[in-house]
């Protein structure tokens, strides 16, 4: 199959070098090409352009880091709207907002193409390993189709609903990641203060209700002082403030993900917007 990515950070590379494990073709493109430097050397066939990756592709996938990054691809110069879709499916990996995934799906459709919205879970162990979580909104023909390739990225996906419900799902995911990372940091805080020995406090929590993904993913990292980033920072307080505009549109207020995203944003005031999301202990570990 002849596929197209652009985007290829943190994510988007191990995502590709699956699919090349997979015996596909793959273009691609990335604003810095750098970054395709590795997947060119495995084969990858380099692109000037989104709408360059789009004509030689049969299906586009998509992952970068804001919706206005998405729109620019989709609708602006040199952009994957700007040439010939038809029968193409397009696929938005990206974290962005459920209104910019139900335009582009009615533009897919009003040029003969299909389009789904399907942001991920799992961060950059979950595409490392191909164990990425899905969520995906579109018709059911386009999903059936691109079920396939989720196969070799993913370990769990589902189609939500309609276009732009896959955003609303990741929206979901946030606001429940949010509280366990606020709630993992606190607790690793309070263990420290508490001279306990911390490795066996998560190793204790670890088999018993507190057990969760955040705790078992990043907390290893913290106590090692890694905060490379699994997910951006900043990326993460953008996904926060989409949640929580979103909820104002439907007339929720969310206390708890309102007081993340101020810690998220007093994180990234003090320099560390570029570090994973794990460094939220620097508020309180200020010698890590």
């Amino acid at each position: 199959m002849r596929i197209g990515f652009i985007g290829t950070g943190v994510m988007g590379k191990s995502i590709v070098k699956h699919f090349f494990s997979a015996g596909h073709e793959v273009a691609v493109y990335n604003r810095t090409k750098s970054k395709t430097d590795e997947l060119i050397e495995l084969g990858a066939a380099w692109q000037a352009t989104p709408a360059e990756v789009t004509s030689v592709s049969e299906i586009v996938f998509s992952m970068v880091g804001y919706p206005s990054d998405v729109e620019e691809i989709y609708y602006g110069s040199n952009s994957i709207f700007s040439v010939e879709v038809t029968g193409k499916l397009l696929v938005d990996l990206t974290t962005s907002t459920p209104t910019l995934a139900e335009r582009i799906y009615q533009t897919a459709k009003e040029k003969g193409a299909d389009a789904l919205d399907a942001p991920v879970s799992g961060g950059d162990l979950g595409a490392q390993n191909g164990t990425l979580t899905i969520m995906v909104g579109g018709d059911q023909t386009a999903y059936k189709r691109i079920i396939p390739l989720f196969e070799i990225m993913g370990k769990s996906f589902s189609l939500q609903g309609a276009a732009g419900a896959g955003q609303h799902t990741k929206m979901a995911n946030q606001i429940m990641i949010a509280g366990t990372m606020t709630g993992m940091t606190e607790m690793l805080v309070y263990a420290k203060a508490a001279n306990l020995d911390v490795s066996k406090v998560l190793e204790t929590l670890g088999g018993g209700a507190a057990q969760n993904w955040s705790m078992t993913n990043y907390a290893p990292r913290i106590l090692k002082s890694d905060y490379s980033p699994g997910f951006f920072v900043k990326h993460f307080i953008k996904d926060l403030k989409i949640a929580l505009d979103e909820a104002k549109k439907m007339q929720l207020d969310l206390p708890a993900t309102k007081l993340a995203t101020e810690l998220y944003e007093r994180l990234a005031d003090q320099g560390f917007e570029n570090d994973g999301t794990q460094a939220l202990i620097k508020l309180w570990w200020t010698e890590s």
